[in-house]
């Protein structure tokens, strides 16, 4: 039933397309889009609800139709002679109708990484997703007991043994090992695939066809790596004196699996206050769908979707999910009573609320994110306020003086947060960057090499394994992880922008973001309803008054 309706409405959006007084040159192309939305849509929907059925059980069954409409869709973009077409409208000349160009623009895009022969294609999303459905299901071992992530990151932040914590971090890591013969696999398809489209691998490709630069990307993680070297040297040396002290080891003694997270992507919470005691015994969720409701932003009906609780089977991490772009949005979590999770849930309504908010009068081609480290910077946006004084006092309702005791820690955690994480994306980016460059290099000795150098981190004795690989992005979303250094940037200019212009304060000092509608009011006018309307670049200066700038974030942060 659900299908017959999205193809009622997306006729009648490509009508309207026609009707507002299309030339002659522009009336071809706005009927290739019609025919092709309403062929594309109803099979993206039941791909990614049968995706939803997968993650979310485990199932085999699920996982096998999810690869088959898979396959289906990557032919639909494989098609020669619609690529033609697309080709040929686009070098045609201008476009008067802007939704149409931009259109066209994103079609264009999505068919050039598809013109692969057949039967490499069919290789690529069989081994994509059977290296999925192994990550999905498998779980690691401590002791011979099978282990969820949310068994390890709860050993990993409250266990002081260190060899359990070992166990529990090399756990973390076993699936990489299983995975990593497909996975370089892959990788090789991949860039045969990119290849023969004309590009130097398929590293490039994405970036290329994701309407980014790579020479843009390079310059600003070298302007990152400056900025936070000597800042992130002296806040690890000051958190490897307390995490050393805590254990009973030196300094010099500490490894990987004393920092709390299996990538030491985040802060542990070991300053003078955890704050993970503030949210112990509170339903994260409940916090959630009150502080959206009070910015305008209700999230009721995306809960009441959602599949929030870790079970066997189910995907052990969470993401934020668009079913239909039509307000089927919805979240996949396995939450515990911490700041950890509060944080990611906050951060995935974020994603589910750009899904929720496209403006059905937009044509459906453009109901999703300008990009995708928009969709990322909305997310970042609201996740950081798990670590707000400010925030924690409005929504957890605590006195003048428990909010004065966790602001004395909690704006050290957020500011050693972001500039860890940027130390840690430069990591993912070099590495997947030199991964896709020469697959067949020692990539294990690689991993460390980056790890060391912009990270600080000891590597673990004896010969390097494939533990890296057990970083999901690598498997579920391959060279991305750019996109979500851009976010805390523009998350940060999204910040400065609000309270200077939008609020009209000097500064966000004791700002909560809590029951102002203008929040809600502001994303959902200049952000969320526009969905990719606008190219990200211009979306951004519309939304901010300029482009793109790391200064509001070095600003907010990097003191």
């Amino acid at each position: 039933m659900r299908t017959v309706c999205v193809w009622s409405v997306l006729l009648l959006a490509g009508g309207a397309l026609i009707g507002r007084g299309a030339t002659s040159q522009e009336s071809e192309p706005a009927e290739f889009i019609k025919m092709h939305v309403a062929q594309f849509a109803p099979l993206w929907t039941q791909a990614n609800l049968t995706y939803w059925d997968a993650t979310t059980t485990g199932q085999k069954d699920a996982w096998d139709k999810y690869e088959a409409l898979q396959l289906k869709i990557r032919q639909l973009y494989s098609n020669r002679e619609d690529f033609a077409r697309i080709k040929a409208f686009r070098e045609a000349g201008p476009i008067a109708d802007p939704r149409l160009a931009r259109q066209i623009e994103k079609l264009y895009y999505a068919y050039l990484q598809n013109q692969i022969e057949p039967e490499l294609l069919t290789q690529i999303v069989e081994l994509d997703t059977q290296i999925q459905k192994t990550y999905n299901s498998y779980r690691g071992s401590v002791g011979g007991q099978l282990v969820t992530m949310s068994d390890i990151y709860t050993l990993m932040t409250t266990e002081k043994n260190t060899p359990k914590r070992e166990a529990a971090w090399r756990a973390s890591k076993q699936v990489g090992n299983v995975i990593i013969e497909d996975f370089l696999r892959l990788v090789k398809l991949r860039n045969r695939a990119a290849k023969k489209l004309g590009f130097d691998n398929y590293h490039t490709m994405t970036i290329v066809t994701g309407e980014q630069d790579v020479v843009q990307l390079d310059r600003i993680f070298d302007e990152l790596d400056a900025l936070t070297r000597e800042p992130f040297a002296r806040l690890k040396k000051e958190l490897d004196t307390i995490l050393a002290k805590s254990y009973g080891i030196a300094p010099a003694a500490l490894m990987p699996w004393h920092y709390h997270d299996p990538f030491f992507q985040r802060t542990p919470l070991v300053y003078e206050l955890d704050l993970d005691r503030y949210y112990k015994g509170r339903k994260v969720e409940d916090l959630a769908r009150r502080y959206y409701a009070g910015v305008g932003l209700p999230v009721d009906d995306i809960l009441a979707r959602s599949d929030l609780y870790d079970r066997e089977g189910k995907y052990p991490h969470a993401y934020g999910f668009d079913a239909d772009r039509e307000g089927d949005a919805r979240v996949l979590a396995n939450l515990q009573d911490t700041e950890r999770w509060m944080e990611t849930l906050l951060h995935e309504l974020g994603h589910a609320l750009y899904s929720k908010y496209h403006d059905r009068n937009e044509p459906w081609l453009l109901r999703e994110p300008a990009h995708s480290f928009t969709t990322e910077a909305v997310a970042m946006f609201f996740g950081r306020l798990s670590r707000n004084a400010a925030w924690m006092q409005q929504v957890l309702g605590l006195s003048d003086e428990e909010t004065a005791r966790i602001k004395a820690v909690s704006d050290r955690y957020l500011q050693f947060q972001q500039i860890l994480f940027v130390r840690w994306a430069l990591v993912m980016y070099h590495f997947e960057k030199a991964l896709y460059a020469d697959p067949g290099r020692d990539l294990n000795t690689l991993w460390w090499d980056l790890v060391e150098k912009y990270q600080f981190l000891r590597r673990p004795p004896g010969k390097a394994d494939a533990g890296w690989a057990s970083k999901l992005h690598f498997t579920t979303a391959p060279c991305y992880y750019h996109n979500y250094m851009l976010g805390e940037l523009l998350a940060s200019q999204w910040d400065h922008y609000l309270v200077h212009q939008i609020l009209r304060l000097d500064s966000d000092e004791g700002l909560s973001y809590v029951g102002d509608e203008r929040i809600g009011r502001y994303f959902r006018d200049n952000v969320l309803g526009p969905g990719a309307r606008y190219q990200w670049d211009e979306m951004i200066v519309r939304a901010t008054g300029e482009p793109l700038t790391p200064r509001y974030f070095v600003e907010q942060f990097i003191k």
